[in-house]
């Protein structure tokens, strides 16, 4: 089966230098956060898949513009520039932090991936510039964080 799998960030959280107990408090923190901030998207008949696992991407999701407030078709053309920007990085893994951009994603333009998809990769985007002070095109006075 084919999977349009969008893993974009798998964020494990750094320990402090505190003793270990604090270490392992954290940690087990960072993994009830992650799990909770877990966004997963599947359609069987479409053979595609998206996970989100970014500590944070559900808090900030509700303070952006809510589903409906952007057309589909105005998604689909941002989530194309991003796309094709994302993926140009990841290759470009010598300029780029290999870390922020680990995989490529197969999103393909002549699919109808529906609006959910198309408006949480959208906001996972605008996310991912905010979190990790980057600049994908495109994106310049769209976010409301």
């Amino acid at each position: 089966m084919k999977y349009f799998a969008i893993i974009l960030i798998c964020i494990l959280t750094f320990a402090s230098c505190d003793s270990s107990k604090s270490v392992v408090q954290k940690d087990s923190e960072a993994v009830a956060e992650a799990a909770n901030d877990t966004v997963r998207i599947a359609n069987d008949e479409l053979e595609y898949e998206i996970i989100i696992i970014d500590p944070g991407f559900n808090s900030w999701l509700v303070t952006q513009y809510p589903r409906g407030y952007y057309g589909q078709d105005f998604l689909e053309r941002k989530n194309q520039q991003f796309v094709i920007e994302y993926n140009r990085r990841v290759m470009n893994f010598q300029q780029f932090d290999r870390n922020l951009y680990q995989q490529e994603i197969n999103y393909e333009f002549n699919i109808d991936y529906g609006y959910e998809v198309n408006y949480l990769l959208y906001n996972y985007f605008l996310y991912f510039q905010q979190r990790y002070n980057q600049n994908l095109p495109g994106s310049r006075g769209i976010s409301r964080g």
